[in-house]
C-alpha cells in the first residue's frame, strides 16, 4: 500500500491533482490507515497513470472519464475509444493550425520591426490593434 505522497512519486502526479482526481470521481476514494491516512494499492497508481498518460496527450477530463468507464468492461468493443480518440485527434489538427498561425503572424511582426523606438515599433502597433494582423486567430475565449 502506498501513501498519498509515494503514489504521487511514482505516478509522476502532485498531492494535490490526486486530491482533485478523488474530489471529481476519477480516482476511488482510497482505503485509510488507523490514523486515517490516505492508503493507495497497484489499481490506484495503474489508474492514475493512465490519468496522467491521457492528459499529456491533452484529452479533457471528461473524456478520460468516458475511457476510464469504458476499461470496467474489456469485453466491449473498443469503437468508442476510438470515436474519443479521434476527436481528440482533430482537436489537436486543429491547435496545430491555430499555432501555425501563430508563428507566421509573430514572424512577420517582427520581421517587420524596423528596430528603431517603441513609438515606431511595428510589435506594439499589430498587438495594439488586431486589424494589423494578416488573418483573424483570436480564441473564442480571446474575441469575447
Amino acid at each position: 500500500m502506498l501513501t498519498i505522497g509515494k503514489l504521487g512519486e511514482a505516478a509522476g502526479v502532485k498531492v494535490p491533482t490526486i486530491r482533485y482526481y478523488e474530489q471529481i470521481g476519477l480516482l476511488p476514494e482510497p482505503d485509510r490507515s488507523a490514523g486515517n491516512q490516505r492508503l493507495y494499492g497497484q489499481s490506484a497508481l495503474d489508474r492514475l497513470a493512465f490519468i496522467r498518460h491521457a492528459r499529456e496527450l491533452g484529452f479533457p477530463l471528461e473524456a478520460i472519464r468516458d475511457l476510464l468507464s469504458l476499461t470496467d468492461n474489456p469485453g466491449q468493443s473498443c469503437a468508442a475509444a476510438d470515436v474519443i480518440a479521434k476527436k481528440q485527434l482533430a482537436a489537436v489538427k486543429a491547435r496545430i493550425v491555430r499555432l501555425t498561425a501563430l508563428e507566421a503572424e509573430l514572424k512577420r511582426m517582427i520581421t517587420q520591426c524596423a528596430q528603431g523606438t517603441v513609438a515606431d515599433c511595428r510589435v506594439i502597433e499589430v498587438l495594439s490593434d488586431h486589424s494589423h494582423c494578416a488573418q483573424d486567430h483570436r480564441t473564442s475565449e480571446a474575441a469575447e
